[in-house]
């Protein structure tokens, strides 16, 4: 059985390194790095697929491929680079270098959806900080203002936010950034 790893993690830009830091090499700011224990997953078959006798092969005729319904992101090259909106139940990461904007272009694209409750929790930035960056993105837009519809949590415990989540109920979740969250 593996042993449990411990790596430190960077939590500017995710960079990890086998041993603490006090400034990273990858992006350079000071003291980011955040200890992290890696437990290795139960084993599984090296490709991937599942073990033992639930699993048949099918033919490719019989998959049942009806469209899913999608959410209209009220963006057109957003909803084309997700095929057409984005699915419900789905995972979409929004990856980049820091500072080119991954944050500023969620919050405008969940402004648009004035028919979508939403939930943005920040593990980076205050409740304050968003709000003067949706001020200044409103100013900018014409059309209506979503900040009736879009709730602000700034947490980085990912078992608070899923306790919000099931209060709330909201239709989309926004975690800015992953890299900043943590399981208890």
């Amino acid at each position: 059985m593996a042993k449990d790893k411990t790596v430190y993690v960077c939590a500017g830009c995710g960079h990890e390194s086998p041993k603490w830091q006090g400034r990273c090499p990858a992006c350079g700011e000071w003291n980011t790095f955040k200890e992290m224990t890696i437990r290795p997953a139960k084993s599984a078959p090296a490709w991937g697929g599942t073990s033992g006798a639930e699993a048949k092969p099918i033919l490719l005729s019989s998959v049942n491929a009806e469209e899913e319904p999608r959410i209209d992101m009220h963006d057109a090259e957003l909803n084309r680079v997700l095929g057409g909106g984005l699915v419900p139940g789905s995972l979409v990461l929004i990856g980049g270098e820091p500072g080119i904007g991954k944050s500023t272009l969620l919050l405008q694209t969940i402004l648009g959806l004035t028919d979508r409750r939403v939930l943005y929790a920040s593990g980076e930035e205050s409740e304050r900080q968003i709000k003067l960056r949706a001020d200044r993105l409103t100013k900018r837009q014409s059309g209506p203002n979503a900040e009736g519809s879009l709730y602000l949590i700034c947490e980085t415990r990912i078992e608070q936010i899923l306790t919000h989540c099931k209060n709330l109920q909201p239709e989309l979740l926004i975690i800015d950034s992953i890299q900043t969250m943590s399981v208890e």
